[in-house]
């Protein structure tokens, strides 16, 4: 069996991936759920991922699983310690040299969600919202205030000279409001070569839809 390791997205921890745990342990993996040090200012990246190799230390057959920001760190982990799969959820994939917070532009991602925005009768030019953003399909009662985040991760570039030569998957949400689906197809298309399978839900299926991304993940 599997060793799962759920890496969540910015200012969040394990707490994220409670309804998914259950579900992949039910088949008979291991899980691991690291917190990453999202409101340490001295962490950027590579001290993320030296919280997962600790974490995993002992543990075999990695599946680590990405969720959005997570995109920059599990790669740099595949280069540590051995990793049989990486699987990315509506995820950031970097480039050589690209920070987080350059990303948002040379990914390309900016006109298309406008453009979804407007399709879907939005105003791309309002104040951004977080709950129309991430939490518009999670019930009420697993909606938590976020942690803080550090911008520091968005701030270095990704470490990388290219993506490690790992298997490498992705699940993305067909309604994800900050990520479009047809912006992450193009994307995965581009930088990895890969077409994701595709569930339903927004940004954060692990809330909203964790019985179909568990059984994206198996």
């Amino acid at each position: 069996m599997s060793t799962y390791v759920l890496l969540p997205g910015a200012a969040s921890d394990h707490r994220h991936w409670r309804l998914v745990v259950p579900g992949l342990r039910e088949h008979g993996h291991d899980v691991i759920t690291p917190d990453l040090p999202c409101e340490d200012d001295s962490a950027g990246f590579e001290e993320y991922a030296d919280v997962v190799v600790a974490a995993v230390r002992g543990y075999s057959d990695l599946v680590v699983v990405a969720q959005s920001m997570a995109g920059f760190t599990a790669p740099i982990v595949a280069t540590r310690v051995p990793v049989a799969r990486i699987v990315l959820v509506n995820a950031m994939v970097p480039v050589a040299g690209e920070s987080g917070g350059q990303w948002w532009e040379t990914s390309g991602l900016r006109p298309v969600r406008r453009a979804k925005e407007l399709r879907e009768g939005r105003d791309p030019d309002r104040e951004f919202d977080p709950v129309e953003i991430f939490l518009h399909d999670v019930p009420e009662e697993l909606r938590e205030e976020p942690l803080g985040q550090s911008d520091t991760p968005f701030a270095k570039p990704w470490p990388l000279e290219r993506w490690p030569d790992v298997p490498t998957t992705a699940v993305a949400s067909i309604d994800d409001r900050l990520f479009p689906v047809e912006f992450q197809r193009q994307l995965l298309r581009e930088r990895l070569g890969i077409t994701p399978v595709e569930i339903a839900g927004g940004h954060l299926p692990a809330l909203a839809n964790p019985d179909g991304l568990v059984r994206a993940l198996l």
